[in-house]
């Protein structure tokens, strides 16, 4: 199993210690389950999809404080479908390696599995807010009027949509962007899926009448997803021109330049692991058992903006002295 279950892996070092240690052994199973049905990676994926925006109803429900324990009960079935979601987003990958039915379809829908979960999550906790607020309100000292209410909720929803745009999407999308770029240095071009935008641009305009709506429509959104990845780490587009300029094939980059790259590589690969889901999933639950979710928002914004920054800065940064040195 040992053997089998490391094949599953895009990469032990690309993996948490959770993720390595509790919930990939127990995706390997599944996908085991999955393959002996025959069921395709990509349905996984829209079943995790489904569970995960199922939740949100659950945690818009959910609250100790002002619905005891059927609030608390509403709170862990949340919390469960969620980890169901996850848990099947994880297994969704490991299956497609290993049954080879990886597609490009399923690399856009696992990248944007996610944020089908967190945007009916995140609507329903500013209803949940909405609701129940007198914690919060005792907090700040402000009176529970009906007028104040609606002007706190507003709030809330802004700091949801910054939270959610800027926070949980852009964050989500460079961790994942960092993990391929690993890969591919660790790996080579075959063994990460380090897309670009061009690329990704030219397989639309390649696409014509009879490829489905929907694949066109997500293979769009897949060019504006990898073009915000390129956006944001200019260093390292720099640094890539620059080896394609200088060694052609990326398969001939020495070993020296590959070994460099990793070496700098780990430790922020480490930190880029606290931007994933199991890391902010914690203090998600935490705040709603806690029943302050609207606080999940503030850490998103600027303990994860931080958190996010020093991330995108420091691979900046090892990017940069690298491509000085070639």
């Amino acid at each position: 199993m040992d053997k089998n279950f490391k094949a599953s892996l895009k990469s032990s070092e690309t993996e948490d210690w959770l993720d390595l240690h509790v919930i990939r052994p127990f995706c390997y199973y599944c996908a085991l389950a999955f393959a002996r049905f025959d069921v395709h990676p990509n349905t996984v994926t829209i079943w995790s999809m489904i569970i995960g925006a199922a939740s949100a109803i659950f945690f818009a429900c959910g609250s100790f404080y002002y619905s005891g324990w059927w609030g608390l009960g509403m709170n862990l079935i949340a919390i469960f479908l969620l980890m169901v979601a996850d848990i099947f987003d994880c297994t969704d990958g490991q299956l497609a390696r290993m049954t080879g039915k990886k597609s490009r379809l399923g690399r856009i829908l696992d990248g944007v599995a996610g944020f089908t979960w967190f945007i009916p999550i995140y609507h329903g906790l500013v209803y949940r807010f909405y609701l129940h607020h007198d914690i919060e309100f005792s907090w700040l000292g402000i009176a529970n009027t009906q007028e104040n209410v609606l002007i706190a909720t507003a709030v809330v929803y802004v700091l949801g949509v910054i939270s959610g745009v800027m926070g949980i999407a852009g964050q989500q999308r460079l961790a994942d962007y960092y993990i391929q770029v690993h890969l591919f240095f660790l790996k080579g071009e075959k063994g990460s899926e380090l897309d670009n935008s061009k690329r990704q641009q030219e397989i639309y305009d390649q696409m014509d009448s009879s490829t489905p709506k929907v694949e066109r429509y997500f293979q769009k959104s897949y060019i504006d997803y990898t073009k915000k990845q390129e956006a944001v780490t200019p260093q390292f587009q720099n640094l890539l021109a620059n080896l394609r300029e200088k060694f052609g094939n990326m398969d001939n980059i020495p070993d020296a330049v590959r070994q460099d790259f990793l070496r700098q590589s780990r430790p922020v690969i480490t930190l880029n692991g606290l931007l994933t889901f199991n890391f902010r999933s914690f203090w998600l639950f935490l705040f709603c058992l806690l029943d302050i979710p609207a606080c999940n928002f503030l850490f998103e914004i600027f303990a994860m903006g931080l958190l996010a920054w020093y991330v995108n800065h420091r691979h900046e940064a090892f990017c940069r002295r690298i491509a000085s040195n070639l």
